[in-house]
């Protein structure tokens, strides 16, 4: 598998900012994201940033979004698709917490990152948690609830990116 391996967590969700979607064994969050240097500092020291600093070449991080979080029951982030400006990815963060590989999106070759998010999590949803260690919520996932659940989760990740689009304009303060 391709993808950037990180030996450190994620930054996590920020509460003020995350609305929850229960779907059974799992919830979604979906998240406007603004991640940059500051952010960084602010969860990241000594070597966990030199290793940041090192996958990232030195560059200014600067970005948003809206992100699309997976949790399990037992309360592990499992998968994260953050849907950024200039540098969508997802995440699969491992069920240790020591690690999580980042896969870059293409944008061109794809397409727009919420319907492939959003199909992702009705289509390999198994395989993705399987992937990142989740194997055991898999059995306990119930498809018409998860189904139920995901347009919940596409009417506030539509929402939240319509919102983002009129403060890139101008229109929204």
């Amino acid at each position: 598998m391709s993808g950037t391996v990180y030996t450190v967590p994620p930054i996590p969700p920020d509460a003020e900012h995350t609305t929850y979607v229960e779907a059974g064994a799992l919830s979604f969050g979906v998240e406007y994201r603004l991640l940059n240097d500051a952010d960084l500092a602010a969860n990241y020291t000594g070597a966990a940033m030199e290793e940041i600093q090192a996958n990232i070449k030195g560059d200014t991080v600067e970005d948003n979004g809206v992100s699309i979080h997976v949790v399990g029951e037992d309360g592990h982030e499992y998968l994260r698709f953050d849907m950024f400006e200039r540098e969508p990815h997802y995440h699969y963060i491992d069920r240790s917490g020591e690690r999580q590989t980042i896969m870059d999106y293409d944008r061109v070759a794809l397409g727009d990152m919420l319907p492939w998010t959003l199909r992702q999590l009705r289509t390999r949803l198994d395989q993705m948690l399987t992937h990142a260690g989740g194997e055991a919520l898999v059995p306990r996932l119930n498809r018409a609830r998860l189904d139920a659940s995901l347009v919940e989760v596409e009417r506030l990740a539509s929402a939240a990116q319509v919102a983002l689009a009129g403060e890139a304009s101008g229109l929204v303060s």
